[in-house]
């Protein structure tokens, strides 16, 4: 029986919003608590910082897993399974480090979120981009806007839930957040997904690697992902001791307002997507994003500095999602395969960037200013890239 959802792909869009609040949840709520882990745990440092890397190294391997599976499986029963595994994850947070060796179980809830964010990351693109709707580079931009939302309401009501509660109720929150991805199970069973490939000539994966278009798109989602990441991540750290404001000034001036920012770029495209050309929209966004990483490393003044960091948020917003859509345009039989490689090519990009500041910040004597000026070096690749693309 078709009920109105079914034949609604406006309701295929929300579901895919929640998938990509999901997304934000996995990735974000982990790192949260990482002192409490730390206390309650016993942890080191180096245990910490597992958490994360074996999250980037599963998300990364279901990227390539994607190439071959989704398509034979097919998208429903895959973006399904997905929420399932980021719902078992969060709860697995809450209950498996108190029934078994506390760091196993930690890192088995790691591994069972992580599975679906990053069959979240590969699917939700295309299935929006399926979607017979209009203005296809707005709704893009739209739907990367929620990691945003997601990220931020994230970050405040986790940290207001914790204060009214206590950080000991934390188990209690997984278990809130994960009813996010078990709501969305339901959605995802009855709303409408279309065929990627309807009305184009499917491209074999050796097509696609001969593509030149394909490896400039390649090479513009890798700097994508390290021009966002490289600021994001360093951001707090570089407010507390590069500019020496205190630490809750530096999260709010730092990665919240950078969040905040970038979802406002995504969300003021989307809905202008009509009047402003894609490409020369992320043309203006990569100047502007060197001009920020250029304030921000180079003014010596804490308040301009901090302008540039928060600013350099939303001149990110449009390179993710952006590429997505030209990658659309471009290659339009790309397939499953081109998506779950591109999402391959902006994780390598989201773990480049923050390496680099670090390294080269290591390397200058501890001076974030020179890894923040070392990777300018990324937008400044995008913003020559795109013309060639253009061209091509």
């Amino acid at each position: 029986m078709h009920t109105p959802l079914n034949r609604n792909y406006n309701a295929t869009i929300y579901a895919s919003y929640l998938g990509y609040i999901t997304q934000a949840i996995v990735n974000n709520f982990a790192p949260l608590l990482f002192l409490i882990f730390a206390r309650d745990f016993s942890l080191t440092l180096t245990q910490i910082t597992l958490i994360t890397t074996v999250n980037f190294l599963i998300q990364l391997t279901v990227d390539l897993v994607c190439v071959r599976v989704v398509d034979r499986i097919g998208y429903r029963p895959c973006i399904m399974a997905a929420h399932v595994f980021a719902s078992a994850g969060l709860v697995g947070l809450a209950v498996l480090p108190h029934v078994l060796p506390a760091y196993t179980g930690l890192m088995i809830s790691v591994v069972l979120y992580a599975i679906g964010g990053g069959i979240i990351e590969v699917l939700i693109s295309p299935i929006v981009e399926a979607c017979p709707t209009e203005r296809k580079e707005a709704s893009m931009s739209l739907l990367h806007s929620f990691y945003c939302w997601g990220h931020v309401a994230l970050v405040l009501l986790t940290t207001a839930f914790l204060a009214v509660f206590g950080e000991g109720s934390w188990p209690v929150l997984a278990c809130i957040w994960a009813v996010i991805p078990l709501m969305n199970i339901l959605l995802f069973r009855v709303v409408p997904i279309a065929d990627i490939n309807a009305g184009h000539e499917k491209l074999s994966l050796g097509s696609l690697l001969h593509q030149k278009a394909f490896w400039l798109l390649m090479i513009l989602m890798v700097c994508a992902g390290a021009s966002e990441q490289a600021m994001s991540q360093w951001a707090s750290a570089f407010a507390e001791s590069g500019l020496r404001v205190s630490k809750t000034l530096g999260d709010l001036a730092g990665p919240c307002l950078f969040a905040t920012l970038m979802g406002t770029a995504r969300a003021l495209y989307g809905k202008f997507a009509d009047r402003i050309p894609l490409k020369s929209f992320m043309i203006g966004s990569s100047a502007l994003c060197i001009l920020c990483y250029l304030l921000a490393a180079l003014s010596g003044n804490p308040l301009l500095s901090l302008t540039g960091c928060a600013v350099c948020g939303f001149s990110v917003g449009i390179f993710w999602p952006g590429t997505f859509s030209m990658a659309a345009l471009a290659l339009p039989g790309g397939g499953t395969a081109m998506y779950a490689l591109m999402a391959l090519a902006g994780d390598l990009g989201c773990s480049a960037g923050p390496s680099v500041v670090g390294l080269v910040a290591d390397a200058a004597q501890g001076s974030l200013q020179s890894g923040l000026l070392a990777a300018i070096l990324f937008p400044i690749v995008i913003l020559l890239g795109i013309p060639l693309l253009k061209k091509n």
